[in-house]
Formats: C-alpha cells, structure tokens, sequence
C-alpha cells in the first residue's frame, strides 16, 4: 500500500489555523523553528527578503539577486508571484506591513 504525500486542504488550513493562533514574534519563530528545518527557514527568509526588495523598486533582478544570495530564478519566480498569482500572498503581507 503506497503512502499518499499530498497534503490535504484539511490539513492546510489547520497549519493556517495555527499560525494565527499565535500572538508574539517570539511564538511564531519557535513554532517555525520546531516545523522548519534550517534550510527550510532560510529559503523562506530568502524569498521573503526578495519580495521585499522587488517591492521597493529599486533594484534589478541581478542585484537583488547578488545582495540576497537567491538565483535570479528565485527572483524571477518571486516576481511573478508578486505580479500575476491569484492569491497574492506576497502583496497581502507586505502591503498589511506598511499600514
């Protein structure tokens, strides 16, 4: 019997739900760091960083690219997350960040 990987929107939302549920900067990064491995905080920390600098305007992707260490792969994808998906994850926070 093959074990099923996928994730189920079930279980999506409880990891949403938890995340919610926390309160202070300190509980989310404890919670991440027991969720995430290192690797994993610091793709996500990368990625973060450069939808933060793709917002501000002010770089190329090269730059952005070189001042991060993420690929211009990273960058690019990044950006069109930022520019075109759907569900604008990326717009949401930065956008709630600077109110």
């Amino acid at each position: 019997m093959a074990i099923d990987t996928k994730i189920s929107k079930q279980d999506s939302d409880a990891l949403a739900e938890a995340l919610l549920g926390l309160e202070t900067i300190e509980e989310v990064k404890a919670f991440l760091d027991d969720l995430c491995t290192p690797s994993e905080l610091r793709a996500f920390a990368e990625r973060f960083k450069v939808a933060r600098l793709l917002d501000e305007g002010q770089l190329s992707y090269r730059e952005i690219s070189e001042r991060t260490g993420a690929s211009t792969t990273t960058v690019t994808r990044v950006a069109r997350f930022l520019r075109e998906m759907p569900h604008q994850g990326y717009r949401r926070v930065l956008d709630k960040m600077k109110t």
